[in-house]
């Protein structure tokens, strides 16, 4: 059968489109597999966080890195990617971040207190712990970006399931539900399809799933700037609380860490629990973000795929010509993970620092 391209890329999320960016320009052909819409899955809403701030030093060197392919992602596609409203990280992880922070004269950021943090967040209730901005951060504009590469390299992607993967040595074949594809290497970012298809060519990641919610709330006036928001104190009575702003800053989509545990198979048992979930944070935003309506203005339902050693862990697996990246909170991260994954390629072998063994993204 004649090769399709030189690379497939199943996965139309975030990594994905950034990985056949990447190819691209290293001058390889390139197909991508999506069954719905881009980057309606695991990269699904209207924002995310752009953070420096890690507890693996390693992370924050690769946001530095990120955070200058976003600013040259921006002339490329000629449009804003990345807001310029910096972020705040209340609790004493943020103080404890900011050290590994500090080794980087790229990142603008310093502890604050609270009459700046009034200033800086008029939203948000009286507060007066730990406090860092990071004028150096911001929200990512996810649809802008999504909706930039997927116009990009439209007439690549091909909207079919991937029904089955195999190497054939030398190439690999893909199996769709109207067609039989062979390409010279396979990238997979398929969120929560990405371990199902890597067990089909031999590969068992230790990827734990479940689904997360996501709320917006709407701004009671008109705000100038509106930084992202960790807060990690407990001051308000809830902790791993996070916020992205809307790209016209009329409102925040607002998340708790916490998950629903699915099954290897997608199945959600606990589904009341995700309701639960919204509305505490439904909850939080009325004990601290007074300057929100507490009525939810939207909901996004999204997957976690997280890996053993951290919420931030992710890594590259590989077997043969395919490189399946798996990991959580990768968005921000997207440019350099694409890089890497195009580096991978292209070398034959996973680039140095992303295998599962150097355990990128650790916690402790």
């Amino acid at each position: 059968m004649k090769r399709n391209s030189d690379v497939a890329v199943i996965g139309a999320g975030i990594v994905g489109l950034a990985a056949a960016h990447e190819l691209s320009v290293r001058g390889l052909s390139v197909t991508v597999f999506e069954t719905g819409v881009p980057g309606f899955g695991q990269s699904a809403g209207q924002s995310r966080i752009f953070r420096h701030a890690h507890d693996d030093p390693r992370m924050v060197d690769l946001a530095v890195r990120a955070r200058v392919r976003w600013l040259q992602w921006e002339d490329e596609f000629g449009t804003e990617l990345l807001s310029r409203d910096g972020g705040l990280a209340l609790g004493p992880s943020a103080i404890r971040r900011l050290e590994h922070l500090s080794a980087h004269p790229e990142v603008d950021a310093r502890a604050v207190d609270s009459a700046e943090l009034a200033r800086l967040a008029p939203v948000l209730a009286d507060y007066r712990g730990d406090a860092v901005f990071d004028a150096t951060a911001g929200s990512i504009r996810t649809r802008a970006a999504i909706e930039a590469m997927s116009a990009r390299y439209a007439d690549y992607i091909v909207g079919e399931q991937v029904i089955a993967v195999r190497d054939l040595g030398g190439c690999v074949q893909i199996r769709c539900p109207t067609g039989v594809y062979e390409h010279g290497a396979l990238v997979v970012a398929a969120g929560r399809g990405t371990a199902a298809l890597a067990s089909g060519l031999g590969l068992d990641l230790p990827i734990e799933l479940g689904a997360h919610v996501r709320v917006s709330f709407a701004a009671r006036t008109p705000q100038e700037t509106m930084p992202t928001l960790q807060d990690g104190s407990d001051h308000f009575g809830f902790s791993g609380i996070y916020a992205a702003a809307y790209p016209d800053r009329t409102g925040y989509g607002l998340g708790l860490s916490d998950s629903v545990p699915a099954q290897p198979d997608g199945t959600i048992r606990d589904a009341a629990t995700l309701g639960e979930l919204a509305d505490r944070a439904v909850q939080y935003v009325s004990v601290a973000l007074p300057g929100l309506d507490p009525t939810p203005r939207d909901i996004v339902h999204c997957w976690v795929t997280t890996l053993p050693w951290g919420d931030d862990g992710v890594a590259i697996f590989s077997t043969g010509s395919t490189y399946v990246v798996a990991g959580h909170n990768l968005f921000k991260h997207a440019p350099v993970l694409g890089e890497a994954l195009a580096q991978s390629v292209v070398a034959g072998s996973v680039v140095e620092g992303f295998s599962a063994d150097d355990r990128l993204g650790a916690s402790g």
